[in-house]
């Protein structure tokens, strides 16, 4: 029963912000195509049949059967219905094709421009609201590099601190991440760290993207957290072994530990009574301590990262939030078009880096169970750029497809003709049907897999 639940409820927020994106999308082709006076005769969210709606005015507003998208028909154009009966006809003033190029040009490409207007919105929202939190470079030292992570199969070692990406040298992080998408996706991603007072490159491969798909144990910055103890829980094992709060773990079983994932690992991964070596007050003390035999914990709390790396909590103004949403919504866009481009030219999987309905449901589940109505705003402003990317490539049925038409239209100053849009227009359904049913059954696969 509650797998079914839970079943229901990634639906039911997957739906929600599925409905949102089209919604935006295609409230820009509307209003576009009003301001220009062009009659538009449906507008629906989903792809036909249509189920239910009103009608009000010219315009048929409704929800059909398909609901990965939806539409905007705007009479005398050739659109996902492929209705070209209009083209029997005199061009009316109403119409579409009766429009100058730069009017339909506007049309065409302002759902896309609604769905970034719409992540600025939302990142600017996010940051009026709750602000921002940073951690200054300076603040963060060595990291702790597990062997079984990427980190560690690209070079890491622990107690190396993080120089440049990209020969880029940051003044600060955003708490939690300490490599932005923009980085990680470009075709060649260095990193300079410092090791034993030396300034070392380490050049990732390129299927970087891939290798963290596989593996997403890169870096962050709980991998910086010290092995000091804050509190130690009453009746625990570490309590009865002698352990107290500012107590740093120095080496468990003769093995040096300087990190609290390190120690954290090392306690999970040992048997028996554990020797353990702390600091207190500048003192070596040697403790010995059995951790608990289900869960292999001792009952011991980290410090709070946001006191030991002197998070710096900042608030922004109506202006500044817009502006921080926009360079957001720019740094995210940047990160997917590289990504996009590396998968177009082949250098990763398009297996392993396309997902469809099935991967973007349970990554909105995730995100909204991780981080509230805030994840689910966050990454509903990230599916909104992915949607507004998607729909300008130059395909024949999507927002860039006619795009290309009408450039063709403006440089040679006459139309394609009719057969030429339809059958490009068929072809370009069944490439997009295709694709939907590759990323679906691709995302199973992946489900089924693990």
């Amino acid at each position: 029963m509650e797998s079914i639940l839970s079943l229901l409820q990634t639906i039911g927020i997957f739906a929600a912000a599925i409905f949102i994106l089209v919604l935006i999308h295609e409230l820009g082709h509307f209003l576009a195509a009003k301001l220009f006076k062009m009659r538009v005769e449906r507008f629906s969210i989903g792809f036909p049949p249509r189920l239910f709606g009103f009608k009000k005015g010219d315009t048929d507003y409704c929800i059909s059967a398909t609901p990965l998208g939806g539409y905007v028909k705007i009479s005398g154009m050739v659109d996902e219905s492929m209705d070209s009966e209009f083209a029997n006809n005199e061009p009316q003033p109403w119409e579409y094709r009766s429009k100058p190029v730069w009017q339909r040009v506007i049309v065409i490409t302002a759902g896309v421009i609604f769905n970034m207007i719409l992540a600025v919105l939302i990142y600017a929202t996010m940051y009026f609201s709750y602000g921002a939190q940073h951690i200054p470079a300076d603040n963060v030292g060595g990291l702790y590099v597990p062997q079984e992570s990427l980190a560690y199969e690209l070079g890491f070692q622990t107690g190396d601190r993080l120089v440049t990406v990209n020969g880029n040298q940051p003044e600060r992080y955003r708490f939690g991440n300490l490599i932005s998408i923009d980085e990680i996706t470009r075709s060649q991603v260095t990193f300079e760290v410092e090791r034993d007072g030396q300034i070392l490159p380490i050049v990732a491969p390129s299927d970087l993207l891939d290798m963290l798909n596989r593996n997403p144990n890169f870096l962050a910055i709980e991998n910086a957290l010290p092995s000091q103890i804050s509190q130690v829980v009453g009746g625990s094992p570490a309590s009865e072994a002698g352990f107290e709060p500012g107590d740093k773990i120095i080496s468990i079983n003769g093995e040096e530990i300087g990190f609290w994932l390190q120690m954290a690992d090392r306690i999970r991964s040992s048997e028996g009574a554990l020797q353990v070596e702390v600091e207190r007050d500048g003192v070596i003390l040697p403790l010995v301590v059995t951790p608990d035999e289900s869960s292999r914990t001792i009952g011991i709390a980290p410090v709070d990262p946001v006191e030991y790396f002197g998070v710096e909590y900042v608030r922004y103004g109506l202006f500044t939030s817009v502006v921080e949403g926009t360079r957001t919504t720019k740094e995210n866009t940047v990160g997917i078009v590289q990504g996009l481009g590396r998968l177009v030219t082949g250098s990763i999987s398009v297996r392993e880096n396309l997902g469809g309905p099935v991967a973007i449901a349970s990554v909105t589940r995730e995100a909204t169970d991780r981080g509230g109505w805030v994840g689910f705003w966050l990454f509903t402003a990230m599916l909104s750029i992915t949607l507004a990317i998607m729909n300008i490539l130059p395909i024949p049925v999507l927002d860039g497809g006619h795009l290309v038409f009408l450039i063709y239209e403006g440089i040679t100053r006459r139309e394609p003709s009719l057969k030429v849009r339809m059958t490009l227009q068929q072809i370009g359904m069944v490439l997009l049907i295709g694709l939907m049913i590759f990323v679906t059954f691709n995302d199973i696969l992946r489900v089924i897999g693990g």
